[in-house]
């Protein structure tokens, strides 16, 4: 099964501030929901509160300790480990966040996909560093626009 982290970030590498993404970019999203359209997508407790609710034709899988979250239409993991095992019979898994999780699932991951804007924006949680010993770029697009950004997928280097 591939684990595929998957983000959008500065250039700074910030994801968040404040339990929120801090831009909206219409394209982005729809690159988002493109591509992980029909896959289990598996996120923490705090990403999940910042979404209106579940992603629609996936999967959602929230990551929470506390015995008492629960919320309709969404499956509940005390784990990664959980997570991952609940998804073992699709092809796919994608992390979507946040900060904890992404650098939780590093070492797990196959492959990583970063949206990256063309500015530094100012927030409190950030995309962990990549080890270009570790993942290797294999691609890039760049996506013009009202706000542009590229799109950068990393695969794990076989060892």
């Amino acid at each position: 099964m591939d684990i595929l982290l998957i983000a959008a970030m500065s250039t700074n590498r910030i994801i968040g501030k404040n339990g929120v993404t801090p831009w909206h970019i219409p394209e982005e999203l729809g690159f988002f929901k493109t591509t992980t359209m029909g896959n289990p997508i598996v996120m923490g407790r705090k990403t999940f509160n910042a979404l209106p609710g579940p992603l629609p034709g996936r999967e959602n899988i929230v990551l929470s300790r506390d015995p008492r979250f629960q919320h309709p239409g969404v499956t509940i993991a005390r784990s990664l480990q959980e997570a991952l095992e609940h998804c073992s019979g699709h092809p796919r898994v994608f992390i979507i966040g946040g900060a904890q999780v992404f650098r939780e699932s590093l070492p797990l991951a196959t492959g990583i996909i970063l949206s990256v804007l063309d500015r530094k924006v100012a927030g409190d949680a950030s995309f962990p560093e990549i080890d270009p010993h570790v993942f290797q770029e294999t691609a890039r697009q760049r996506h013009t626009g009202r706000e542009p950004f590229t799109v950068i997928t990393y695969h794990r280097i076989s060892s």
